[in-house]
């Protein structure tokens, strides 16, 4: 049976990890390391892509469609596969060049062995992913302004880093709590962000967000299947998280493409699709949505 959730990477295995990190705890406190700032210039519409793991495959769908449809932001807002998601397209790459990086990673090879972690894996490879395709390597450098949201480990907060390393950035805000090693930056330890802050609506709010576009990658929990009764207390909780930002959001897609996840080529289509279709589906609503305000 495929796995319901984001750890369904872990449960792969050991096999294919993309060799090792050796300072997985090293602080990142020059002056590129990610920061929160305040952004230059005022936030009509803001896009907001949730965290969830393979199901996250679905943003590249809505962003194919987004671009069909000629529409851009004045923000993107992203947290765990929302923040890779997000960067990629903040940094000025095409849907369709996003779309086959989405068909050709190979998720294994996302993750290394995190040495002298407490943690199995570290994600120094995400990192690295990121600056080898993003267009632009500084987050307060983007065409479109990029916020990674990523949370404190000390207290949950969610810190939206608006400035510095790109692929620090996405790193921390992918850091799978006690599965992937934290980020340490500028002193403090940032995870990811899947269990405080899912769906950052109101991170994209504070920053000056007007309207607000959100994009919910979780399944719909009214279909969930026989054999996932054990998940029913964690899909519950994360729910609540959810519909927490989502009534903060003036429109929000939630795609259904199924319970079960996998990382085969065939998952990632079918993702990819549902997020496309049900972005097209609400074509009038989004013009709307993005109509300039005088």
């Amino acid at each position: 049976m495929p796995l319901p959730r984001r750890h369904f990477l872990l449960a792969a295995g050991a096999a294919g990890l993309a060799g090792c990190s050796f300072r997985p705890d090293q602080d990142h406190n020059g002056p590129d390391a990610p920061r929160a700032q305040a952004l230059r210039q005022p936030v009509r519409t803001a896009w907001v892509f949730s965290s969830g793991g393979p199901r996250g495959f679905v943003h590249v769908g809505v962003l194919k469609a987004l671009e069909e449809l000629g529409l851009v932001p004045d923000l993107i807002v992203g947290a765990s596969v929302g923040a890779l998601v997000g960067s990629l397209c903040a940094s000025g790459l095409s849907a369709t060049e996003i779309e086959t990086l989405a068909l050709d990673v190979q998720p294994l090879a996302l993750a290394r062995i995190a040495v002298g972690a407490a943690e199995r894996l570290s994600g120094t490879a995400i990192a690295e992913l990121v600056r080898q395709h993003s267009r632009v390597q500084l987050l307060e450098r983007m065409p479109v302004p990029m916020a990674c949201v990523a949370a404190r480990r000390t207290d949950g907060v969610a810190v939206a880093f608006t400035a510095g390393d790109v692929g620090l950035a996405v790193q921390a805000s992918s850091a799978i709590e006690g599965q992937f090693a934290p980020v340490r930056i500028r002193g403090q330890q940032h995870i990811d962000a899947d269990w405080t802050t899912p769906l950052p609506v109101r991170v994209a709010r504070a920053l000056g967000a007007q309207r607000v576009l959100a994009v919910d990658a979780t399944a719909h929990l009214d279909r969930t299947p026989p054999g996932a009764e054990r998940y029913r207390a964690s899909d519950l909780r994360k729910q609540a998280l959810v519909q927490a930002d989502a009534q903060h959001a003036h429109l929000l897609l939630k795609p259904d493409f199924g319970y079960w996840v996998s990382l085969s080529r065939e998952f990632r289509q079918r993702a990819i699709a549902a997020g496309y279709q049900a972005t097209m589906a609400q074509a009038a609503a989004l013009r709307v949505l993005h109509v300039e305000v005088v």
